[in-house]
Formats: structure tokens, C-alpha cells, sequence
């Protein structure tokens, strides 16, 4: 059995559609960074390569295990729509599509939702093994998990809040199943 803590970033406060860009998470909520980390097992520690990530994780890491960070584990790329906020996209067909229904449709540039959760699915994989893991990353990485766990589609998982600093447990045993979603210490 391995259980799964999804520990989504700190802020970054941006109104826009970020994926891989690299931009800092706000950490100076150090009184919600000390209940996180408290309520996060003795596990190894592992986060996407974006500085947001890894910094979360390293403010909760303590005297955890840090495993190396993977890119596999970063948030969706969006492609030619990064940084631009939704109504400004200049094809709001092609993205409210995106949204509504994930599968193959891609940003320009980007990936689809089926790319991300085959990426993200190869990273948990890898993982399996370890009797707890702690793993920092984004709403749409975390979203996938989520995905594969209820056993439900990409538009319905997508309508799960994920919030900064929360824990999603996901949890396999010889099958998947979702514990508590989107849970703030």
C-alpha cells in the first residue's frame, strides 16, 4: 500500500493561466506552513521542479527524506495560452473546450489533459513502493490523481477546488481510492 499526501503549492497570487512558467509561491504564511507540515506524516518529500513547488517543500520537509524533484510532476503546460488570462486567450472556443471537455484538446504549443495525466500517472508509478509519500505540486497535477482515484472523468474532476497548502490523500492498495480532497490544516 502506498499513501499519497498532494500538497498543493503556496500562492503565487497570479490571475492567469500559469503552468510552466516558473514563478515564486508567496510563503509568508508561516503560521499555515507549520500546521501543514505538522499534519504531514514522517514521509519522503517530493515536488515538480518549479520553484514554487520545490520552495513549499522545502518548508515543509523538516527532517523528511527529500526525494529528487521531477519534472514529470509539473503543472499542465499551456502552451502559447501561459500567462494570459482566460478572456484574453484569443480562441475562447478552443479553450472553453479545453475546459469542458479535457481529453485531447491542447493549447497551441501546450498539452492535452490525456498528456498530462499519462505524464503525471508514469511520475505516481514510479513512486509506488514507499508506504507514505509527500508530493508538492499543482491543481492539475493533483487533479489528475484525484481523476484516476474516483474513477471519473476529466471535466468532473475538474470541478474539485483545490486550494494552496492544502493535502489530498490518495491512496493505492491494490486499487485506487481517494481519502480526504483539498483538506486545510
Amino acid at each position: 500500500m502506498t499513501r499519497f499526501h498532494w500538497v498543493r503549492h503556496g500562492p503565487t497570487h497570479a490571475k492567469t493561466l500559469v503552468g510552466w512558467s516558473d514563478l515564486p509561491a508567496d510563503l509568508s504564511d508561516t503560521a499555515a506552513l507549520a500546521r501543514l507540515s505538522a499534519h504531514l506524516p514522517d514521509a519522503p518529500v517530493i515536488s515538480s521542479t518549479l520553484s514554487r513547488a520545490v520552495a513549499t517543500a522545502d518548508a515543509v520537509q523538516g527532517t523528511r527524506q527529500r526525494l529528487a524533484h521531477d519534472p514529470d510532476l509539473r503543472e499542465i503546460h499551456f502552451g502559447a495560452w501561459e500567462l494570459q488570462h482566460f478572456t484574453e486567450v484569443e480562441d475562447q472556443a478552443l479553450i472553453r473546450r479545453f475546459w469542458e471537455e479535457p481529453g485531447s484538446i491542447a493549447p497551441p504549443g501546450g498539452e492535452s489533459w490525456d498528456v498530462v495525466c499519462a505524464r503525471v500517472n508514469a511520475a505516481v508509478d514510479r513512486l509506488m513502493g514507499h508506504d507514505d509519500v509527500i508530493v508538492v505540486a499543482h491543481f492539475g497535477v493533483i487533479l489528475t490523481q484525484v481523476q484516476r482515484a474516483l474513477g471519473i472523468g476529466g471535466y468532473e474532476a475538474f470541478s474539485h477546488k483545490i486550494d494552496n497548502l492544502s493535502v489530498t490523500e490518495i491512496t493505492y492498495d491494490s486499487g485506487w481510492r481517494a481519502g480526504r480532497i483539498n483538506h486545510i490544516p
